[in-house]
Formats: C-alpha cells, sequence, structure tokens
C-alpha cells in the first residue's frame, strides 16, 4: 500500500467496480427518476451526501478521541478515499485503505485502525437501535407476537455507554489479535460519535422517505418517516454482515425490498432500492473524487511554500 502505482491500481480497481454497479443498475435507476422528477432527485441525493459527510465526521471525531486530530481536508482524504474499499468483495479494504492513508497525514496504523474499528461499531450499533425503535414507535411494522424484538433497543443502548463500549472494544479487538486500545473511549467522545453517527442515519433515512413517498405516490406521514429510517437501518445492517458482497450489494436492497413491501409493490419497491444504491455509490465517488483534488492541491501549496535545502531542491 506504500507503491503509488499499487495506490493507482487499487484506486482504479474501486471506482471500475463502482462504476460498473452504476451500470447494471442504469435502467432501473432511470425508471427510478422518472417518477421522482427532478427536484425530488436533487434533494434525495442532498440527504445521501449529509449521511456520507455525517459518517466521516463521527469517524473524525473517534480518532480525536484516541488522540491524533485531522483537519476537514485530511480526514476527506483518509475516510472518503479509503472507503471506496468497500466496492471490493470482502470486508476489510476499507480498513486497510483508511489506515495507510491516515499514516500519510501523521497518523499511526495502530491508532486510525483502532478508530475504524470503534466507528464500525458505533455506527452499527447505532443503526440496529434506530431500526428497533421504529418497532417500538409503529408496532404493525411487525407482525403480531414479534414485538419483544423492540425490547433490543435498551440492551443496545446499554452497548452505546461508554464503560461498557470500552470492554465490547477491548474484547473485539482481543479475538481479532490486535493490539488493545491506546486510550478508552470518553464519555464526550462517545456521545459526541454516537451523535453523528444517529444523524449520519437520520440523514439516509431521509433520503429513503423521500424515495418511497415520490415513486411510491405515498403522502407523507409520521409512520412513513419511522419506516424510512428503520427500513435503510436494518437494511444496511444485512449487507454490512454479508462480507463477500461489495458494500452489501444485492443483500441490502433485497432486505429493504421486503421491508417496503408492506406499503407499496414489490416493483416499485425494487426502483426505490434501486435509485437508493445508485445515489450512495454516486455520492461516494463524487466526493471521493473531491477530496483527492483538495489534497492534491493542498500537498502542491505545501511543496510549494517549503523553502529549498542546502542544494536548491525543495
Amino acid at each position: 500500500m506504500r507503491s503509488r502505482a499499487f495506490r493507482l491500481g487499487f484506486l482504479g480497481i474501486t471506482v471500475a467496480l463502482a462504476a460498473v454497479a452504476l451500470a447494471l443498475d442504469g435502467r432501473e435507476f432511470l425508471l427510478g427518476v422518472r417518477r421522482l422528477g427532478p427536484a425530488s432527485l436533487v434533494l434525495a441525493l442532498v440527504f445521501t451526501v449529509g449521511n456520507v459527510l455525517l459518517s466521516a465526521a463521527a469517524w473524525r471525531s473517534v480518532l480525536a478521541d484516541l488522540g491524533s486530530r485531522l483537519g476537514a481536508g485530511p480526514t476527506a482524504h483518509v475516510f472518503l478515499v479509503g472507503q471506496l474499499g468497500k466496492y471490493l468483495p470482502g470486508s476489510l479494504w476499507h480498513v486497510v485503505a483508511q489506515v495507510e492513508l491516515a499514516a500519510d497525514h501523521g497518523v499511526s496504523r495502530r491508532r486510525s485502525a483502532s478508530a475504524t474499528v470503534v466507528h464500525v461499531v458505533v455506527v452499527f450499533a447505532t443503526a440496529l437501535v434506530l431500526g428497533v425503535s421504529g418497532f417500538a414507535l409503529v408496532p404493525d411494522l411487525l407482525p403480531g407476537g414479534y414485538s419483544w424484538v423492540a425490547l433490543l433497543v435498551v440492551p443496545l443502548l446499554v452497548l452505546l455507554w461508554p464503560p461498557v463500549l470500552n470492554r465490547v472494544l477491548a474484547r473485539v479487538l482481543a479475538l481479532a489479535r490486535r493490539p488493545p486500545l491506546e486510550h478508552t473511549i470518553s464519555h464526550r467522545g462517545a456521545w459526541r460519535t454516537t451523535g453523528l453517527a444517529f444523524a449520519s442515519w437520520l440523514s439516509i433515512g431521509a433520503q429513503t422517505v423521500v424515495l418511497v413517498s415520490r415513486v411510491g405516490d405515498i403522502g407523507l406521514s409520521v409512520r412513513l418517516v419511522v419506516l424510512g429510517v428503520t427500513a435503510f437501518a436494518l437494511a444496511w445492517c444485512v449487507g454490512f454482515v454479508t462480507v463477500i458482497s461489495p458494500a452489501g450489494a444485492g443483500a441490502r436492497e433485497a432486505a429493504l425490498v421486503l421491508m417496503l413491501s408492506g406499503v407499496m409493490s414489490p416493483g416499485r419497491a425494487l426502483l426505490v432500492a434501486v435509485v437508493s444504491r445508485v445515489l450512495m455509490t454516486a455520492a461516494d465517488l463524487g466526493l471521493a473524487g473531491a477530496a483527492l483534488v483538495v489534497e492534491r492541491r493542498r500537498s502542491r501549496a505545501h511543496r510549494a511554500a517549503s523553502p529549498p535545502d542546502a542544494g536548491g531542491r525543495t
């Protein structure tokens, strides 16, 4: 990963795979766009970008709590570019990429890897909290006899309590045969990171609400908002645990269609899932490209401002 040629090849492959995914979903995406209209499409894209940026802010919060503070530009370079690794089969490529990119900015690999592990645990737990909370707020989202699932929100919230979270993380790192955290997660850092993670899920949930409302011709209501947030959060969890699928492709869409089939036809639910996937992939590619441009300009400005050495070289 320190080789420039390897990095360029890695980036090229991830972008190519993401582009192929966009192309394969092109027909269904255009059908969904026709039902959405330009204004709703732009609004859904704004919520999608918000989700990615808030997730990056949550990762930055963890890293700062562990002792390394990165500016907005370096954070974007590490997180947004590194997460393109999720488009490769397997569940570790984005971690490897983020660790190596963070090393370019003076962050130790141990610390950046720890930050990514903490971030993943918090993101997954908050997704489950929101997903399960939906069943408590709108019990009829589940068939009769399964409402007890809503009670799972209590242990999930306990998991996010800093003393418990630190113990869980220590156990996870031990099982993965990784060094323990250099610093435990503070109460302030945990609440800040958790808040940002919840905000990111609410943002992408809003995207789902916009898509379901327009594609399914369903009026906006509290139930629809709860369903949108719940459905996407749980569908993402399904995609996340399907490690062999790049970025949860297929598994997430199947789960989302299943959850939305109660309020719209399976065909329209599939259109929602495809448009959501395309918007997220486009946001990932666009933000990563912007981060690369900003980092390239920053590096050039830094080199230009550096004084020449004794040999007249910069």
